[in-house]
C-alpha cells in the first residue's frame, strides 16, 4: 500500500534512537534498480538481496527490477518480486523499455534506489521518475572511488563527460547519495560529488550472519579438498581480479613458505581464464604451485566451509568499498589481512580484529609472513573471538537495513522537497561521512 500524498508523518533521520526499529509503517514499498541480480557479478546483486530480505521484517516490501533475461534462474533467495526485463544493448546496458517500465511503475513506490552507477540503468532511474513525486536514492556502491581516477585515466575522462552529460542529474534529482561506511562517503567526495550539493548519507551494510544451517561446516569443506586437512590453511574468497592483488598475495606466499611448510594458500572465486592462467604461471613461477588450491567459486555451505576452515583470510585490494567476503569471514570468526584500500579497514583495527597492511608486495607480505612466523596458537584464537565481535558490533545487516528504512521514512510523505539539492552529511550509528 503507497502512502497517501497527503500522509503529515515527521521526518525520521538515521540519527534517531527511531532507527533501529521498525519505522516502515503502513507498509512501505521500496523499488531496487540494477543490471543484474546473477550471484556471479559481485557485491551490488548482493547488497540488494541483503537489503530486500531484511527491510522486509522492518514493514518494507521490495521489488526489483533489473535487466537479466526473462529466462534467467529465478532468485530462490530474495523475499522480493523480481521484473527481469531482458538484456540491454552492449556493455552500458541501454534498454529504454526500462526507462517506460519505471515511468508506468513509479507511482505505487515510496521511493525508488538504484544500485551502482556508470550504466544506463542509473540514468534510466532518473528519466522514469521525472515528473512523480517519487523520491530517488542512489547507491553508489563504491564506483566514485578516486582509485578508478588515478588507474585508469582514459576511462576517468570519458566518465568526466558522461558525468556532465547524464549522471550528474541523476544525483541532482536525488534525495540523497546512500554509502556503505564512512571511508567510500570520504573517498566518493573527491572526484565528483566536492560541489554536488548531494545530501551524503551513510547508512552502513553488512549481513545476516552465517546461516544456521551451515554454523559448522568446515568439515564440508574439507572433504571437498582433502589435501588440506591439517594444514594451515590461508583463503582468498573473491574475483580473481587485478584489482584484488591477488598477484601480491601469490607473492608474499611464496616469501611465508619458508617459515612454515604447513601452510596452504586458497585462492576461491571467479575470474576471467585469462586472468587465472596469468596467476597460476605466476604461482609455477615463484615455486608455490604445489601448495595452492584453486577452487573456483564457492556457494553455500563450502563457501561458508572454507571461511571457518581458514586460519586467515587475505584481500590486499587495490580498491575495495566495502568487501562483503571480508565482513563473513568476521562473522565466521576467522581474523583477516587486509589492505587500507578496504574502506573497513578502521572498523578491524578498533576491534583487533586482524591485521592492515599496504597494497603493496612489501606491505602483504610484511603482514602474512608476521602472522604466520610470530602469532602464537593462543594469539590466533584471540583474534578469532574478537573477528567475531567486530562482526556483531559493525556489521549486522539488520543495523544498516534499519537505518535504511529510518531515512526513507523521511520521504514517505512525497512532499515538495523531492530532489531539491541540499549540501549536507547525515550521520549513522556507522558514523560520519
Amino acid at each position: 500500500m503507497s502512502v497517501p500524498k497527503n500522509d503529515q508523518r515527521g521526518p525520521v533521520t538515521p540519527t534517531d534512537d527511531h532507527c533501529l526499529q521498525p519505522v516502515c509503517e503502513p507498509a512501505q514499498r521500496i523499488l531496487h534498480v540494477l543490471p543484474t541480480l546473477a550471484r556471479a557479478a559481485g557485491g551490488v546483486a548482493e547488497a540488494v538481496v541483503q537489503l530486500v530480505n531484511h527491510m522486509r521484517p522492518l514493514g518494507c516490501v521490495s521489488e526489483v527490477v533489473c535487466l537479466d533475461a526473462p529466462a534467467a534462474s529465478a532468485v530462490t533467495h530474495i523475499d522480493g518480486i523480481v521484473h527481469r526485463l531482458g538484456r540491454g544493448l552492449g556493455f552500458y546496458g541501454l534498454c529504454p523499455k526500462l526507462v517506460r517500465w519505471i515511468r508506468a511503475h513509479a507511482h505505487r513506490f515510496d521511493a525508488v534506489i538504484v544500485h551502482g552507477i556508470w550504466q544506463f540503468h542509473s540514468v534510466a532511474a532518473w528519466l522514469g521518475v521525472l515528473g512523480s513525486a517519487t523520491p530517488l536514492y542512489v547507491f553508489p556502491h563504491g564506483m566514485l572511488d578516486p582509485w578508478f581516477q588515478r588507474t585508469y585515466p582514459r576511462k576517468h575522462l570519458k566518465k568526466r563527460v558522461y558525468w556532465a552529460l547524464a549522471e550528474a542529474f541523476v544525483f541532482r534529482r536525488a534525495k540523497a547519495v546512500l554509502f556503505t561506511c564512512a571511508g567510500e562517503c570520504e573517498l566518493a567526495r573527491r572526484p565528483f560529488l566536492a560541489n554536488s550539493g548531494s545530501l551524503l548519507t551513510v547508512t552502513g551494510f553488512g549481513i545476516g550472519g552465517v546461516p544456521q544451517q551451515w554454523v559448522a561446516s568446515s568439515d564440508v569443506f574439507l572433504r571437498a579438498f582433502p589435501a588440506l586437512r591439517g594444514k594451515r590453511v590461508v583463503l582468498f574468497l573473491g574475483r580473481l581480479h587485478e584489482k584484488k592483488g591477488c598477484d601480491l598475495l601469490l607473492k608474499a606466499f611464496a616469501e611465508a613458505t619458508v617459515l612454515d611448510c604447513d601452510i596452504r594458500l586458497v585462492m576461491a572465486g571467479p575470474g576471467a581464464e585469462a586472468e587465472r592462467a596469468s596467476l597460476e604461471r605466476l604461482a609455477h613461477d615463484l615455486d608455490i604451485a604445489d601448495r595452492i588450491v584453486w577452487t573456483g567459486m564457492l556457494e553455500g555451505a563450502i563457501k561458508w566451509g572454507a571461511l571457518q576452515a581458514a586460519e586467515v583470510f587475505v584481500l590486499p585490494s587495490h580498491q575495495e568499498n566495502f568487501g562483503i567476503a571480508v565482513v563473513e569471514a568476521l562473522a565466521s570468526g576467522t581474523p583477516v589481512i587486509i589492505s587500507e584500500q578496504v574502506n573497513i579497514w578502521r572498523e578491524i583495527v578498533r576491534a583487533g580484529a586482524g591485521r592492515i597492511c599496504a597494497d603493496t608486495e612489501a606491505g602483504v607480505t610484511e603482514a602474512l609472513m608476521d602472522w604466520v612466523g610470530d602469532t602464537t596458537a593462543q594469539r590466533r584464537q584471540a583474534m578469532r573471538a574478537a573477528a567475531r565481535a567486530c562482526f556483531e558490533q559493525s556489521f549486522r545487516i539488520e543495523d544498516a537495513a534499519a537505518r535504511l528504512s529510518a531515512l526513507l521514512a523521511t520521504a514517505s510523505s512525497h512532499d515538495g522537497g523531492v530532489g531539491q539539492a541540499r549540501h549536507d552529511t547525515v550521520m549513522s550509528e556507522a558514523g560520519p561521512c
